[in-house]
Protein backbone atom coordinates (compact mmCIF):
# COMPACT_ATOMS: atom_id res chain seq x y z
CA UNK A 1 0.00 0.00 0.00
CA UNK A 2 2.77 2.28 0.92
CA UNK A 3 4.93 1.54 -2.37
CA UNK A 4 1.62 2.23 -4.28
CA UNK A 5 0.73 4.98 -2.61
CA UNK A 6 4.46 6.89 -3.25
CA UNK A 7 3.92 6.06 -6.88
CA UNK A 8 1.00 7.66 -6.82
CA UNK A 9 2.81 10.64 -5.53
CA UNK A 10 5.53 10.86 -7.58
CA UNK A 11 3.40 9.80 -10.53
CA UNK A 12 0.83 12.81 -9.93
CA UNK A 13 4.03 14.69 -9.09
CA UNK A 14 5.46 14.08 -12.67
CA UNK A 15 2.13 14.90 -13.96
CA UNK A 16 2.07 18.35 -12.53
CA UNK A 17 5.34 19.12 -13.66
CA UNK A 18 4.62 18.25 -17.33
CA UNK A 19 1.60 20.08 -17.47
CA UNK A 20 3.43 23.05 -16.04
CA UNK A 21 6.52 22.81 -18.45
CA UNK A 22 3.88 22.53 -21.03
CA UNK A 23 1.30 25.16 -20.31
CA UNK A 24 3.43 28.10 -18.73
CA UNK A 25 6.34 29.95 -21.25
CA UNK A 26 8.27 32.98 -21.05
CA UNK A 27 8.54 35.17 -23.58
CA UNK A 28 12.04 37.16 -23.31
CA UNK A 29 12.46 40.82 -23.42
CA UNK A 30 14.40 40.69 -26.84
CA UNK A 31 11.30 39.01 -27.88
CA UNK A 32 7.81 38.81 -29.11
CA UNK A 33 5.37 35.84 -29.43
CA UNK A 34 2.36 34.42 -31.32
CA UNK A 35 -0.17 31.73 -29.94
CA UNK A 36 -1.16 28.62 -32.54
CA UNK A 37 -3.78 26.33 -32.33
CA UNK A 38 -3.30 23.74 -34.90
CA UNK A 39 -1.07 26.14 -36.86
CA UNK A 40 -3.94 28.79 -37.12
CA UNK A 41 -2.83 31.56 -34.79
CA UNK A 42 -5.15 32.66 -31.98
CA UNK A 43 -3.29 35.40 -30.20
CA UNK A 44 -0.91 37.97 -31.77
CA UNK A 45 1.94 40.31 -30.52
CA UNK A 46 2.92 38.07 -26.74
CA UNK A 47 4.85 40.58 -24.71
CA UNK A 48 7.39 39.20 -22.35
CA UNK A 49 6.94 37.84 -19.63
CA UNK A 50 5.16 34.70 -18.25
CA UNK A 51 2.63 33.22 -19.91
CA UNK A 52 -0.03 30.25 -20.22
CA UNK A 53 -0.94 28.28 -23.03
CA UNK A 54 -3.25 24.76 -23.49
CA UNK A 55 -0.61 21.53 -23.72
CA UNK A 56 -0.46 19.72 -26.55
CA UNK A 57 -3.34 22.02 -28.79
CA UNK A 58 -1.44 25.01 -28.68
CA UNK A 59 2.38 25.93 -29.50
CA UNK A 60 4.53 29.02 -28.89
CA UNK A 61 6.46 30.36 -31.66
CA UNK A 62 8.99 33.50 -31.01
CA UNK A 63 10.61 36.04 -33.13
CA UNK A 64 13.62 37.94 -32.40
CA UNK A 65 12.83 41.55 -32.13
CA UNK A 66 16.19 43.28 -31.45
CA UNK A 67 17.74 45.03 -34.63
CA UNK A 68 19.22 42.90 -37.54
CA UNK A 69 21.77 43.44 -40.07
CA UNK A 70 21.31 42.24 -43.47
CA UNK A 71 24.64 41.85 -45.79
CA UNK A 72 23.33 42.55 -49.15
CA UNK A 73 25.00 41.40 -52.23
CA UNK A 74 27.29 43.86 -54.18
CA UNK A 75 25.28 44.87 -56.87
CA UNK A 76 26.06 46.59 -60.72
CA UNK A 77 23.81 49.36 -60.83
CA UNK A 78 23.71 52.23 -63.31
CA UNK A 79 23.89 55.97 -62.72
CA UNK A 80 21.81 58.94 -64.42
CA UNK A 81 24.62 59.22 -67.03
CA UNK A 82 24.48 55.71 -67.72
CA UNK A 83 27.61 54.87 -66.01
CA UNK A 84 27.94 51.51 -64.10
CA UNK A 85 29.06 51.55 -60.36
CA UNK A 86 29.19 48.12 -57.79
CA UNK A 87 27.83 49.16 -54.74
CA UNK A 88 28.11 46.95 -51.54
CA UNK A 89 25.46 48.00 -48.73
CA UNK A 90 23.70 46.30 -45.71
CA UNK A 91 20.41 46.94 -44.22
CA UNK A 92 19.25 46.98 -40.73
CA UNK A 93 15.74 45.97 -40.16
CA UNK A 94 13.63 44.87 -37.28
CA UNK A 95 10.48 42.29 -36.46
CA UNK A 96 7.33 44.77 -35.55
CA UNK A 97 4.56 42.95 -36.33
CA UNK A 98 4.70 39.11 -35.26
CA UNK A 99 1.73 38.12 -36.83
CA UNK A 100 2.42 39.26 -40.55
CA UNK A 101 5.70 38.52 -40.16
CA UNK A 102 5.16 34.62 -39.14
CA UNK A 103 2.13 34.65 -42.31
CA UNK A 104 4.64 35.45 -44.93
CA UNK A 105 7.95 33.94 -43.37
CA UNK A 106 6.46 31.05 -41.30
CA UNK A 107 9.28 32.67 -38.74
CA UNK A 108 12.03 31.81 -40.77
CA UNK A 109 14.96 34.36 -40.92
CA UNK A 110 16.50 33.40 -44.15
CA UNK A 111 13.42 33.22 -45.85
CA UNK A 112 12.66 36.87 -44.88
CA UNK A 113 16.30 38.11 -45.71
CA UNK A 114 15.52 36.29 -48.70
CA UNK A 115 12.32 38.25 -49.47
CA UNK A 116 13.51 41.49 -48.21
CA UNK A 117 17.16 41.52 -50.39
CA UNK A 118 15.38 42.03 -54.04
CA UNK A 119 13.21 44.77 -52.36
CA UNK A 120 16.64 46.30 -51.16
CA UNK A 121 18.59 45.38 -54.57
CA UNK A 122 15.44 47.45 -56.65
CA UNK A 123 14.80 50.50 -54.14
CA UNK A 124 19.04 51.01 -54.77
CA UNK A 125 18.92 50.70 -58.28
CA UNK A 126 16.05 53.06 -58.53
CA UNK A 127 17.45 55.66 -56.55
CA UNK A 128 21.20 55.18 -58.29
CA UNK A 129 19.38 55.73 -61.49
CA UNK A 130 18.44 59.35 -60.47
CA UNK A 131 21.83 60.17 -59.41
CA UNK A 132 24.92 61.23 -61.59
CA UNK A 133 28.31 59.99 -60.53
CA UNK A 134 29.46 63.14 -58.71
CA UNK A 135 26.38 62.72 -56.14
CA UNK A 136 26.46 58.58 -55.80
CA UNK A 137 30.47 59.36 -54.33
CA UNK A 138 30.16 62.99 -52.60
CA UNK A 139 30.27 62.57 -48.87
CA UNK A 140 26.41 63.12 -48.22
CA UNK A 141 25.74 59.87 -50.11
CA UNK A 142 24.32 58.36 -46.93
CA UNK A 143 21.17 61.62 -46.96
CA UNK A 144 21.37 60.12 -50.23
CA UNK A 145 19.75 56.99 -48.57
CA UNK A 146 16.82 58.43 -46.42
CA UNK A 147 14.48 58.37 -49.30
CA UNK A 148 14.98 54.84 -50.29
CA UNK A 149 14.74 53.94 -46.47
CA UNK A 150 11.11 55.78 -45.84
CA UNK A 151 10.06 54.39 -48.93
CA UNK A 152 10.85 50.37 -48.45
CA UNK A 153 10.37 50.55 -44.59
CA UNK A 154 6.36 51.26 -45.52
CA UNK A 155 6.29 48.40 -48.26
CA UNK A 156 8.26 46.03 -46.03
CA UNK A 157 5.83 46.58 -42.96
CA UNK A 158 2.80 46.25 -44.96
CA UNK A 159 4.44 42.71 -46.96
CA UNK A 160 6.65 41.46 -44.35
CA UNK A 161 5.55 43.27 -40.61
CA UNK A 162 9.52 44.27 -40.47
CA UNK A 163 10.42 48.00 -40.13
CA UNK A 164 13.68 49.20 -42.76
CA UNK A 165 15.50 51.37 -40.09
CA UNK A 166 18.20 51.59 -42.44
CA UNK A 167 20.45 51.42 -46.08
CA UNK A 168 23.55 52.04 -45.78
CA UNK A 169 26.57 51.78 -48.71
CA UNK A 170 29.22 50.13 -47.50
CA UNK A 171 31.66 50.79 -50.54
CA UNK A 172 30.93 51.76 -54.09
CA UNK A 173 33.57 50.66 -56.82
CA UNK A 174 33.97 51.35 -60.53
CA UNK A 175 34.54 49.02 -63.07
CA UNK A 176 37.35 49.14 -64.78
CA UNK A 177 36.04 50.58 -68.34
CA UNK A 178 34.76 53.78 -66.06
CA UNK A 179 37.61 54.64 -63.73
CA UNK A 180 39.75 55.68 -66.05
CA UNK A 181 37.18 57.79 -67.20
CA UNK A 182 36.05 58.89 -63.85
CA UNK A 183 39.60 59.60 -62.66
CA UNK A 184 40.30 62.00 -65.61
CA UNK A 185 37.28 64.36 -65.13
CA UNK A 186 38.37 63.99 -61.70
CA UNK A 187 41.78 64.95 -62.44
CA UNK A 188 40.56 68.15 -64.49
CA UNK A 189 38.90 69.20 -62.19
CA UNK A 190 40.82 69.37 -59.47
CA UNK A 191 43.64 71.00 -62.32
CA UNK A 192 40.78 73.80 -62.68
CA UNK A 193 40.28 74.75 -59.07
CA UNK A 194 43.75 74.67 -58.83
CA UNK A 195 44.21 77.39 -61.86
CA UNK A 196 40.90 79.31 -60.80
CA UNK A 197 43.29 79.00 -57.21
CA UNK A 198 46.55 80.63 -58.63
CA UNK A 199 45.01 83.33 -60.17
CA UNK A 200 43.31 84.33 -57.13
CA UNK A 201 46.02 84.09 -55.08
CA UNK A 202 47.91 85.90 -58.27
CA UNK A 203 45.48 89.14 -58.13
CA UNK A 204 45.72 89.13 -54.35
CA UNK A 205 49.48 89.58 -54.75
CA UNK A 206 49.16 92.12 -56.92
CA UNK A 207 46.96 94.07 -55.22
CA UNK A 208 48.45 93.72 -51.88
CA UNK A 209 51.87 94.55 -54.12
CA UNK A 210 50.35 97.76 -55.17
CA UNK A 211 48.65 98.99 -52.34
CA UNK A 212 52.66 98.93 -50.78
CA UNK A 213 53.72 100.59 -53.46
CA UNK A 214 51.24 103.68 -52.41
CA UNK A 215 51.97 103.48 -49.17
CA UNK A 216 55.53 103.73 -49.85
CA UNK A 217 55.19 106.29 -52.15
CA UNK A 218 52.94 108.21 -49.60
CA UNK A 219 55.79 108.07 -47.02
CA UNK A 220 58.62 108.82 -49.14
CA UNK A 221 56.71 111.95 -50.52
CA UNK A 222 55.36 112.94 -46.75
CA UNK A 223 58.80 112.30 -45.75
CA UNK A 224 60.37 114.53 -48.57
CA UNK A 225 58.23 117.21 -47.96
CA UNK A 226 59.23 116.93 -43.85
CA UNK A 227 63.08 117.52 -44.68
CA UNK A 228 62.39 119.80 -46.84
CA UNK A 229 60.32 121.76 -44.56
CA UNK A 230 63.27 120.96 -41.67
CA UNK A 231 66.02 122.22 -43.92
CA UNK A 232 64.27 125.31 -44.79
CA UNK A 233 63.48 126.04 -41.05
CA UNK A 234 67.19 124.87 -40.38
CA UNK A 235 68.74 127.69 -43.19
CA UNK A 236 66.42 130.26 -41.96
CA UNK A 237 67.50 129.85 -38.22
CA UNK A 238 71.17 129.61 -39.95
CA UNK A 239 70.42 132.96 -41.73
CA UNK A 240 69.16 134.92 -39.05
CA UNK A 241 72.13 133.57 -36.82
CA UNK A 242 74.46 134.48 -39.17
CA UNK A 243 72.70 138.02 -39.87
CA UNK A 244 72.80 138.59 -36.24
CA UNK A 245 76.69 137.49 -35.90
CA UNK A 246 77.92 139.68 -38.64
CA UNK A 247 75.59 142.73 -37.76
CA UNK A 248 77.68 142.89 -34.44
CA UNK A 249 81.05 142.96 -36.43
CA UNK A 250 80.88 143.92 -40.04
CA UNK A 251 84.53 144.45 -40.28
CA UNK A 252 85.48 141.05 -38.92
CA UNK A 253 83.01 139.28 -40.68
CA UNK A 254 84.03 140.84 -43.82
CA UNK A 255 87.67 140.04 -43.11
CA UNK A 256 86.43 136.37 -42.20
CA UNK A 257 84.50 135.80 -45.81
CA UNK A 258 87.78 137.52 -47.61
CA UNK A 259 90.31 134.79 -45.89
CA UNK A 260 87.72 131.96 -46.51
CA UNK A 261 87.52 133.11 -50.18
CA UNK A 262 91.21 133.08 -50.43
CA UNK A 263 91.60 129.30 -49.05
CA UNK A 264 89.33 128.63 -51.99
CA UNK A 265 90.83 130.07 -54.49
CA UNK A 266 94.21 129.25 -53.48
CA UNK A 267 94.00 125.11 -52.63
CA UNK A 268 95.60 123.02 -55.04
CA UNK A 269 98.09 123.44 -57.32
CA UNK A 270 98.06 125.05 -60.86
CA UNK A 271 95.45 127.40 -59.89
CA UNK A 272 96.03 130.53 -62.03
CA UNK A 273 94.19 133.89 -61.08
CA UNK A 274 93.71 137.07 -63.20
CA UNK A 275 92.73 139.95 -61.47
CA UNK A 276 93.71 143.20 -61.34
CA UNK A 277 95.93 144.20 -58.08
CA UNK A 278 93.78 147.21 -57.10
CA UNK A 279 90.49 145.21 -56.60
CA UNK A 280 88.50 144.77 -53.62
CA UNK A 281 89.83 141.11 -53.63
CA UNK A 282 93.39 141.83 -52.45
CA UNK A 283 92.18 144.52 -49.61
CA UNK A 284 93.24 142.37 -47.08
CA UNK A 285 96.56 141.28 -48.51
CA UNK A 286 97.74 144.86 -48.99
CA UNK A 287 96.54 146.12 -45.41
CA UNK A 288 95.00 144.21 -42.41
CA UNK A 289 91.31 146.50 -42.66
CA UNK A 290 89.79 147.24 -45.58
CA UNK A 291 89.95 151.07 -45.08
CA UNK A 292 93.88 151.06 -45.58
CA UNK A 293 94.78 150.92 -49.00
Amino acid sequence: MINNRSLLVVGGLAAIAWLASNSLYVVDETERAVKLRFGEIVEENIQPGLHVKVPITQTIRKFDTRVLTLDTDASRYLTLEQKAVIVDSYVKWQVVNPTRYYEATAGDELQAARLIQPRVDESLRNEFGRLNLQEIISEQRDELMIGPTNDLNALMRDELGVAILDIRVKRIDLPQDVSAAVYDRMRSEREREAREWRAQGQEESERIRANADRRRSVLLAQARARSETLRGEGDAEAAAIFSEAYGQDEEFFSFWRSLDAYRQSFEGDGNMLVLDPSSDFFQYLKSPTSTDQ
